[in-house]
C-alpha cells in the first residue's frame, strides 16, 4: 500500500493524499520517499492529462516532518549516503514544483518541519482556519535545521529577516498568523472548502511557477548583498553568538545556509542547505537534543514512570494550602486546566492576594489576545480564596505549599487530611524535606506524596513527584495523572533530602559561590556558567532563590542530619553566604541587594564591592575558563550519578529531563547523564579525578561511575 494516494479526477485535477500506512501521522521516512519517487514518475507520465495537483493529507495533521528514528541513527560514516538521500528527496519535491502545472497545498492540519517544507514547495498554500493548527519549522529546537528546502524557500517568500524567527528560533504560528506573515495564501473554514479553493486556484492559474524560478526575481527585503541587508547581516553572527554562547551549532548553520543560499540560484542553495543539514544530523549536539527532547521526553509523557494496573484518574477539586508565590502559581496552573481550586491561607486577604496573581497572568493573556475576558472570568471563578478549613471538604487532592518548616507542614497536614474525599491524596510541595519524614504527620502515609513544583509555576514545565517510604503505587499513579492533567512534565524520584533536583541545583549554586571564595572574579564565574550552557550564572540564581532561604534550608538540613546521628560536612560556599547576609546585609533579589545590585532604573549588575571583598587578582587572572565551565557541569552530573547510585533516581530519562527542565542544566548536553555519555564515561571519570585533586573531594567519581568506566559501558 503506497503512502501517497494518486487520484486523477474527471476535471483533470490530480489529488495526492498523503496517508502513511500504520502511522497516526505522516513522516518523511523511507516509505514516504519511495512513494514520492513513484508518484513523481506517474506525474511525469500523466503530465499532458493534468491541469493541476492538490496535495493534502488523510491524517488529522497535514505532515509531522522528518523521521527522527532514522535521523538519530545516522553516523558520520553514513554522511555521504545520507546527503545523497536528502538530495534525492528534494529532487522529487523540486520535480513537482517545476512541472509547469499549478501545485496547491491543502493544509488540513498542523504542518511542522518537513510538512511545512512540502507546502512551501507548492505554488499556493491554503490552510484550515483552526487555531489548533500549527505551522512552523521547529527543527532548531532539536539541534537541526529545516533540511527539505526550508532555509531556501521561506526567505525567498517572506525575506531573510522575516524568516529568521521561524528558522533560528523555531517559531510556530496558527493559520491566521501564517496568512499575515505570508507563509500561506488563503484560509478555509472546512476541509471541503479547502479542496474547493485549491481546485479554484488551479482553474484560475493554469500555468504556475515559483517567484524564484522567474527571470528577474528579487528577494523580498533585499538580497544579502543589498546595502541595508548587508549592514544587518554584518552584526548577525555576533548577536547570535551572544544568544547561543557558542553551545548550539544549529542556529549558526541555519544563518549560514540561508544567507549563502540566497546569494546563488535556488538549486545550488538547496545543495548548500543539505551540506549544513548533514553536518548537524551527524553531530553530537543534535544526537543529545533529539535523544532527550524527543525520545526520552515522549517516553515520560507516555507514562514510562507510571505504575501499571491503576485506572487513570481525572481530578475535579484540588486544594492548595499557602497562597504565596508558589501556592498561587499552583492554583493558577490547576484552574487553567479546568479544575476547581480552593486556595487557602491564614487570612482571606492573603488568599485573595494569591488569587490576584492568577488574575494578573490572565489579564496579560487577554491583552495579548490569547484569551477573551469571558475565558479569563471562567478561570478565576474556579479559584475560591479562603481561610476556612471547612472549604477543603470534598477535595480529591490537597497540595501543601507553606513555608519550609517541618512543624508547620505537619500542622496543616493534620488540619486538611480529614476533609479529603475517601482515598484522597495529600501532597507536599517541599523542595528539600524528606517526604517520609513529613508523612509521619499523616494518618494515611500510603496516600502521602511529594509534588515539587518549580518557580515560576506558570513558566516552569517540570513537576518532581517524590515517593515516600510508605507511598502506594496507586497514589503515585494518580499523582502522575494530575501532573499530566495540568499540562506539566512529571518525573518520579524516590525519597531523600533535597530529592534529585534540589540536590543537584544546590551543587550548581554552591560551586559558583565556592569559586568566589577562592578569589575568582564574579564576572568570570557568571560568564562561565552561561558559556557552559546554563540559563543564568550561579550568583544570579542564588539571588533569585535568596541567600536567607539558602541559610534556612542548610540549617534545617543540618539539624535533621545531626538528629539522625549523621555528621554535617560544611561546604566552602557557606562562609560566603553567611558573610553576605550577616555582615553585609545582602539577602538576595527580594530584598533588593545580593551578589547583584537591583537599581530602580536600569539593569541589574554585580555588586562592585564583591571584587574588594573576595577577589584574589592573581588567581582571577590565572584561572582557565574551561576549568570553570567543567566545574559547573561536572559537579551537577556527579551529583546526578550519586542520585542514581543511591536509588533516588529511577531512570535515565527522569535524570536527563529533570536536570534540564527543573534545574536548567545546559540543554545542548541532552541532560546531566547524557553529558557523561557524550563526553565518554571513562574520560569523564578521569577528568572528575583531576578536578577532585584540584578542588576537593566533592568531585570524586562515585563508585557507579567508576564501575561504568572500567567496564567500558554507558548509562542507558
Amino acid at each position: 500500500m503506497s503512502a501517497i494516494r494518486y487520484e486523477l479526477g474527471a476535471d483533470q485535477i490530480l489529488t495526492l493524499t498523503i496517508d502513511m500506512p500504520g502511522q497516526s501521522a505522516n513522516t518523511m521516512n523511507a516509505a514516504f520517499r519511495d512513494a514520492l519517487t513513484d508518484t513523481v514518475d506517474k506525474v511525469k507520465a500523466d503530465l499532458g492529462n493534468l491541469s493541476g495537483i492538490v496535495i493534502t493529507s488523510a491524517k488529522k495533521t497535514f505532515f509531522a516532518g522528518g523521521d527522527l528514528n532514522e535521523l538519530h541513527k545516522v553516523t558520520r560514516d553514513h554522511s555521504e549516503q545520507f546527503e545523497a538521500m536528502v538530495n534525492g528527496l528534494k529532487a522529487s519535491m523540486r520535480a513537482l514544483e517545476t512541472c509547469g502545472k499549478p501545485v496547491v497545498a491543502a493544509i488540513n492540519g498542523s504542518a511542522l518541519g518537513g510538512g511545512l517544507e512540502i507546502a512551501l514547495a507548492c505554488h499556493h498554500r491554503i490552510a484550515l482556519d483552526d487555531d489548533k493548527v500549527q505551522l512552523g519549522l521547529p527543527e532548531v529546537t532539536l539541534g537541526l535545521l529545516p533540511g527539505g528546502g526550508g532555509t531556501q524557500r521561506l526567505p525567498r517568500m517572506i525575506g531573510l529577516e522575516a524568516a529568521f524567527s521561524y528558522l533560528m528560533e523555531g517559531k510556530k504560528v496558527n493559520p491566521k498568523a501564517a496568512l499575515k506573515a505570508g507563509i500561506v495564501d488563503e484560509l478555509a473554514g472546512s476541509v471541503e472548502e479547502l479542496i474547493e479553493k485549491a481546485k479554484a486556484f488551479i482553474v484560475a492559474n493554469p500555468a504556475s511557477q515559483q517567484p524564484w524560478d522567474k527571470k528577474g526575481f528579487k528577494l523580498p527585503g533585499g538580497a544579502p548583498h543589498h546595502p541595508a541587508m548587508a549592514q544587518k547581516l554584518a552584526i548577525a553572527p555576533a548577536m547570535l553568538k551572544q544568544k547561543t554562547k557558542g553551545c548550539y551549532p544549529a542556529p549558526e548553520r541555519i544563518l549560514s545556509a540561508a544567507v549563502e543560499g540566497c546569494q546563488v540560484d535556488f538549486d545550488n542553495g538547496s545543495l548548500i542547505e543539505t551540506r549544513y543539514f548533514t553536518e548537524l544530523v551527524v553531530g553530537q549536539v543534535a544526537k543529545n537534543m533529539t535523544g532527550t527532547f524527543w525520545f526520552q521526553l515522549n517516553a515520560i509523557k507516555a507514562g514510562g514512570s507510571r505504575p501499571d494496573g491503576v485506572e487513570r484518574e481525572t481530578f475535579k477539586k484540588v486544594a492548595v494550602l499557602g497562597a504565596g508565590m508558589m501556592g498561587a502559581g499552583i492554583a493558577y496552573a490547576t484552574a487553567s486546566r479546568g479544575i476547581e481550586v480552593v486556595l487557602k491561607d491564614v487570612s482571606v486577604d492573603n488568599a485573595e492576594k494569591g488569587k490576584h496573581y492568577s488574575e494578573a497572568l490572565l489579564a496579560k493573556k487577554v491583552s495579548r489576545k490569547r484569551m477573551t475576558e469571558e475565558q479569563k472570568a471562567q478561570v478565576l471563578n474556579r479559584i475560591k480564596a479562603t481561610d476556612s478549613t471547612a472549604d477543603l471538604e470534598g477535595c480529591d487532592l490537597v497540595i501543601e505549599a507553606v513555608f519550609e518548616d517541618s512543624g508547620l507542614k505537619a500542622k496543616v497536614t493534620q488540619e486538611a487530611e480529614p476533609r479529603l474525599v475517601d482515598n484522597g491524596i495529600f501532597a507536599s510541595n517541599t523542595s528539600t524535606i524528606p517526604i517520609s519524614q513529613l508523612a509521619e504527620a499523616s494518618s494515611k502515609p500510603e496516600n502521602f506524596i511529594g509534588l515539587h513544583f518549580f518557580s515560576p509555576v506558570d513558566k516552569m514545565q517540570l513537576v518532581e513527584i517524590i515517593v515516600g517510604a510508605k507511598t502506594s503505587d496507586e497514589t503515585l499513579a494518580r499523582a502522575f495523572d494530575y501532573v499530566l492533567q495540568i499540562g506539566k512534565i512529571p518525573i518520579v524520584v524516590n525519597d531523600s533530602r533535597g530529592f534529585f533536583t534540589s540536590r543537584v541545583f544546590g551543587t550548581f549554586v554552591n560551586e559558583g559561590i565556592a569559586m568566589l571564595a577562592e578569589g575568582i572574579h564574579p564576572a568570570s564565574i557568571e560568564n562561565a556558567g552561561m558559556m557552559a550552557g546554563m540559563p543564568v550564572g550561579p550568583l544570579a540564581i542564588s539571588d533569585e532563590v535568596s541567600l536567607t532561604l539558602m541559610q534556612h534550608i542548610r540549617a534545617q538540613s543540618k539539624k535533621d542530619t545531626e538528629a539522625a546521628g549523621g555528621t554535617w560536612a560544611p561546604h566552602p560556599a557557606e562562609a560566603i553566604i553567611d558573610q553576605m547576609v550577616n555582615e553585609q546585609g545582602r539577602k538576595g533579589k527580594a530584598s533588593g541587594a545580593g551578589f547583584y545590585e537591583y537599581p530602580n532604573k536600569g539593569k541589574k549588575h554585580l555588586w562592585p564591592q564583591l571584587e574588594a571583598l573576595f577577589v584574589d587578582q592573581a588567581k582571577a587572572r590565572g584561572v582557565q575558563l574551561q576549568d570553570l565551565k567543567d566545574r559547573i557541569l561536572f559537579i551537577q552530573a556527579l551529583e546526578t550519578v550519586r542520585c542514581l547510585e543511591e536509588g533516588v533516581l529511577r531512570s535515565i530519562e527522569d535524570a536527563n529531563i529533570g536536570s534540564i527542565f527543573g534545574i536548567g542544566y545546559a540543554p545542548w548536553t541532552g541532560g546531566a547523564i547524557q553529558f557523561i555519555n557524550q563526553y565518554g564515561v571513562r574520560e569523564f571519570a578521569q577528568r572528575a579525578e583531576e578536578l577532585a585533586q584540584q578542588y576537593g573531594d566533592r568531585f570524586a567519581p562515585p563508585a557507579l561511575l567508576l564501575e561504568k568506566a572500567e567496564s567500558g559501558s554507558t548509562f542507558a
